[in-house]
């Protein structure tokens, strides 16, 4: 368990929390790329560690990245016009371009100069995997942008799920990284079978283990840290082991372990200390063929218009228990809520906006949740007490350089070295000789 104060510092993220100051060290996704491909479409809200944005692409196809609320009488620019490179507030016609700039201000006489005094607060903005990045953090300190884990190359074709989390992003992480719990909460949808390997069906995932007790083993690295479920396999289980590798990449991104058909991933966008955007991520890599963007959604339960509103909250909520179903339940479904994200977030809506840590009773397979709080925890210290934030120091591995691992191997395999890419092991190597 964590005491209150350790709480506060892992799951706090605005204004000057030291976990919010760490993850505006890095680029964080401001919302999808299909949200705003018209220029001079549509603006779109978003919400990031406490502060309202307003995303557009204007008539050059920039992208602007502002604070929602126009610095002249604070109305929502999500309302403006956008035009004429610029986005337009409908109270008085200021004029903002994607830089922050007051480009027309024609409620004011010419000779006040006042167009020349203002600067409205922008956030730089970049895009790659499907997604629109933003960097919120001191100027001095912004990193360059670099492709993210889950699209290593810029012709990676990346499925999105997104759903708004009425939960800390801490709690939305300790489930991505808690392998335990996928044979019992996901047992429906990840079925046991005679498979050498994980598998995807259009209505399951096939893995080749009964086994619901796994072994735990951490590796701690610069960016976060990789651990291993290690289960009995189906077959040949006294000379092997089903071994599934997660890689946590702070504070935002969990490699889950793979299928056959694509890479799995989850990515977060904290919007302030009780809610959470969550996107759930499939892509293809040089032996998968991933799947389709429409198929990803429908798999998981969580299409707009259908599963979730316009704002990707979703339809099934706690008032209404989660749209769980108890028939199905008795027929052998174990849940009765249809979906993995779904299950998932019934979970994490339930235990409270933040999680009471101080109540709390771990076990064995929480190791990886154990972890993850050891190494946040710390890390928020770090920022708090003048230090560098997490996964920002060097020697530092590329992410599009990490990757996660499942399958069965031999008993003698050591598991940190699966999934392990070449430049990784060079900088571990050279790490240990230092040491």
């Amino acid at each position: 368990m964590l005491t209150a104060e350790e709480n506060d510092l892992l799951c706090r993220v605005e204004d000057d929390a030291p976990m919010g100051q760490i993850m505006r060290r890095h680029w964080i996704a401001a919302c999808m790329s299909e949200e705003v491909t018209e220029p001079d479409g549509k603006p779109v809200r978003t919400r990031l560690l406490g502060e309202d944005l307003v995303v557009f692409r204007d008539s050059e196809g920039r992208i602007g990245i502002l604070d929602e609320y126009c610095p002249h009488r604070r109305a929502s620019l999500a309302l403006g016009r956008n035009e004429e490179c610029g986005l337009r507030c409908l109270y008085h016609g200021w004029k903002f371009d994607v830089d922050g700039n007051v480009v027309e201000m024609s409620s004011e006489p010419a000779e006040s100069g006042l167009a020349d005094k203002i600067k409205h607060k922008s956030y730089p903005a970049r895009e790659a995997g499907g997604f629109v990045w933003t960097y919120m953090g001191p100027a001095r300190e912004m990193p360059e942008f670099e492709a993210p884990a889950f699209a290593p190359t810029p012709d990676a074709r990346v499925s999105i799920v997104k759903m708004r989390v009425r939960a800390n992003w801490a709690q939305v992480t300790e489930g991505q990284i808690d392998s335990a719990h996928s044979s019992h909460l996901h047992s429906s949808e990840m079925v046991p079978a005679r498979v050498d390997s994980a598998q995807a069906t259009d209505a399951t995932w096939l893995r080749p283990s009964t086994d619901r007790a796994p072994r735990f083993q951490v590796q701690p690295t610069s960016f976060g840290f990789r651990y291993a479920a290690i289960r009995r396999p189906i077959v040949n289980a006294a000379t092997h082991d089903y071994v599934r590798v997660t890689v946590f990449v702070a504070p935002f991104t969990s490699l889950i372990p793979p299928n056959n058909i694509h890479n799995v991933a989850t990515m977060l966008a904290p919007m302030d200390d009780g809610n959470t955007m969550f996107y759930f991520l499939a892509w293809n890599g040089a032996d998968k063929p991933g799947v389709e963007q429409e198929a990803w959604r429908k798999f998981n339960v969580a299409r707009v218009g259908i599963d979730l509103d316009e704002n990707f909250n979703s339809l099934r909520t706690r008032d209404n228990n989660y749209g769980q179903d108890r028939n199905l339940m008795k027929l052998g479904n174990f849940t009765g809520i249809p979906g993995i994200p779904n299950q998932d977030i019934a979970m994490w809506e339930t235990m409270g906006p933040i999680s009471d840590r101080t109540k709390e009773r771990l076990g064995a397979s929480d190791m990886a949740v154990v972890e993850f709080r050891r190494i946040m925890v710390a890390a928020a210290r770090a920022m708090r007490d003048g230090g560098a934030a997490i996964g920002t120091t060097h020697p530092r591995i590329p992410q599009a350089g990490i990757g996660s691992f499942e399958g069965v191997v031999p008993k003698s395999t050591d598991w940190r070295t699966l999934g392990v890419s070449q430049e990784e092991r060079a900088i571990a190597r050279g790490q240990e000789r230092v040491a």
